[in-house]
């Protein structure tokens, strides 16, 4: 006899009572033995012993963290053949290419894609026939769990019935298969919907849960095939589906913010395209305003100007912007008024840095005041050996304890001026007669010797170092609420005149108010291009941090613009 508390549940009380059964109507006959031969064999314990834990197992709800991994390894293998050959990375190789184990991870990925919900309930009763309905009618029945079923509807200009307008990729509807663009809606639960607005018909289907019916017509056109695009962008706004009037429907919206990366899966839609945030667990896509789209609502092509207060230049050049007055700069990018068109999305691809190639160009900038200059020194002096800075150029005499190369590179003023010409300065300026700048030709310099550049700049600068050759790490220092910033620098000075090294003031209320309106117009006007924003309220923190993320940033994966691939 099966012991029926062994935890098997019904299937080995259900045996029990067969074998219970049978007992009194067993012969000696082959095939009786047979029978009592199965029902009694290990084989068939197991069995029900398996059946049990998968049972227990489904209880839970698992979900699967991912439904991809054969493409997970094929994306790991390539970034392991870029990778230098150690032994480690030949072995992972190997054993990434071995049949077994591709079909292993084919058969997770086809388990994972399935759907276990629990049964659905009996369909209900076809309507009856009416002579005048001559369209085919299906009735479909999705299980709804937390998720929106995925799919968004429309009334048809045309005919004036409710439609499926798109079906979201990942989707209770996608996975399902059964419902597809262009499907005439008629009822949901029951409930006829051909008379009622999409608006009214959303909250039904949003406060429905368990098992949703529906009732459609299939569209008659022939469905496209739809080929999942896999294009990643980096989100240069921040969106908030809820808060959007013109979305079709605000549940099928997804929210991310700016710096967050979008697979794009679907650009099908010229107003809407479905995308998912990289990194989330949750397969479903969700709708996003596509470039065309968010360039023309609201604000139209959105276009700011801006007046940004002239910081001046690096070392003895840096001067207070109280006291501008002696310094004419002339900066390579345009005017200071200069019209900016705001990009939506940025087109990205994941990069890690191989050992033979040169560090990224950090580039620190924020407005005056906030840190930048010493974040920068303690950067240097945490790591001579591993961090640099350029060497500016000047035309100026060269007094008797500099050396030429380590405090300035000394050049003629005919030199300079070519040099101008022929744009190698990144930012230049004439200060008592003498120029001072900031060469291209420095930063490379920096490069080549297999040190990590820092490099503090003006924000509009940046747009001539973005570029494939240095790959620029910008880390925007952004100076925290005014309440703290009084807190924190009620003790601190800056600079008050041209001589930097001596004559210093206490910060003022003008002060904190101007380095909070420069930070704001600086983000709005140039954030697309910051990767890092750290706000320095405690400077040995804002230090830590800093210090972090570049270790990071040296070893890790991250996103760059596919502009700065590899032809």
């Amino acid at each position: 006899m099966i012991n029926s508390s062994s935890g098997s549940g019904g299937v080995c009380r259900l045996l029990a009572s067969l074998l219970y059964g049978l007992e009194y109507h067993m012969d000696t006959s082959e095939d009786s033995t047979f029978l009592q031969d199965m029902l009694m064999g290990n084989t068939l314990h197991l069995l029900i012993k398996v059946y049990d834990r998968l049972q227990k197992y489904r209880a839970q709800r698992p979900a699967p963290l991912l439904d991809s991994t054969q493409g997970l390894a094929q994306d790991l293998a390539e970034e392991l053949r870029g990778v230098v050959t150690s032994p480690e990375t030949t072995e992972l190789l190997h054993l990434l290419s071995k049949p077994h184990v591709q079909a292993f991870l084919s058969v997770h990925d086809m388990v994972a894609q399935k759907e276990f919900d629990p049964r659905l309930p009996p369909l209900p009763p076809l309507p009856d026939n009416d002579e005048k309905e001559e369209d085919s009618i299906k009735i479909v029945c999705l299980m709804k769990n937390q998720e929106p079923l995925g799919a968004t509807i429309k009334r048809d200009e045309s005919t004036g019935a409710i439609v499926v307008a798109r079906v979201l990729r990942g989707g209770a509807v996608d996975r399902s298969g059964l419902i597809r663009e262009g499907d005439k809606l008629k009822e949901v639960n029951g409930v006829p919907v051909e008379d009622k607005n999409p608006e009214e018909i959303i909250p039904i289907l949003a406060h429905s849960e368990g098992a949703v019916t529906f009732t459609v017509i299939p569209s008659t056109k022939e469905e496209p095939e739809t080929i999942e695009t896999k294009i990643f962008v980096r989100a240069l706004f921040d969106y908030d589906p809820q808060a959007d009037p013109a979305i079709p429907c605000k549940d099928a919206g997804l929210e991310f913010w700016r710096g967050d990366v979008l697979q794009i899966v679907s650009q099908e839609d010229d107003t809407w395209w479905q995308a998912r945030r990289h990194g989330d667990a949750n397969l479903r896509a969700g709708l996003i305003p596509s470039r065309q789209l968010q360039e023309s609502i609201d604000f139209n092509l959105i276009y700011l100007v801006f007046s940004l207060p002239t910081a001046g230049l690096r070392r003895s050049f840096r001067l207070s912007r109280k006291d501008n007055t002696s310094l004419q700069i002339r900066q390579k990018m345009g005017k200071e008024h200069a019209i900016i068109h705001l990009p939506i999305y940025q087109e990205v691809l994941p990069y890690r840095r191989n050992l033979e190639e040169p560090y990224r160009l950090v580039i620190l900038t924020g407005p005056v005041g906030v840190g930048v200059t010493e974040l920068k020194r303690r950067l240097l002096l945490s790591d001579p050996e591993h961090f640099s800075v350029t060497v500016p150029y000047t035309t100026r005499e060269q007094k008797k304890q500099e050396r030429e190369g380590v405090e300035y590179h000394f050049v003629s003023k005919h030199t300079f001026e070519k040099d101008i010409l022929n744009h190698k300065f990144l930012e230049y300026g004439e200060h008592k007669g003498n120029y001072y700048g900031t060469s291209l030709d420095s930063v490379r310099r920096v490069i080549a010797e297999s040190k990590v550049c820092l490099l503090d700049v003006e924000p509009h600068i940046i747009a001539a170092l973005y570029s494939s050759e240095f790959k620029p790490y910008v880390v925007f220092v952004k100076p925290p609420p005014i309440e703290r910033l009084r807190l924190s620098r009620r003790k601190a000075k800056v600079l008050a005149s041209q001589n930097e090294q001596t004559v210093t003031k206490i910060f003022t209320e003008e002060d904190f108010q101007d380095m909070i309106s420069s930070a704001q117009a600086m983000e709005n006007k140039y954030g697309h291009l910051f990767e890092k924003v750290i706000i320095n309220d405690d400077l040995a923190m804002a230090f830590t941090e800093l210090r972090d993320e570049l270790t990071k940033i040296e070893t890790e994966t991250r996103w760059i613009p596919n502009t700065w691939a590899h032809v």
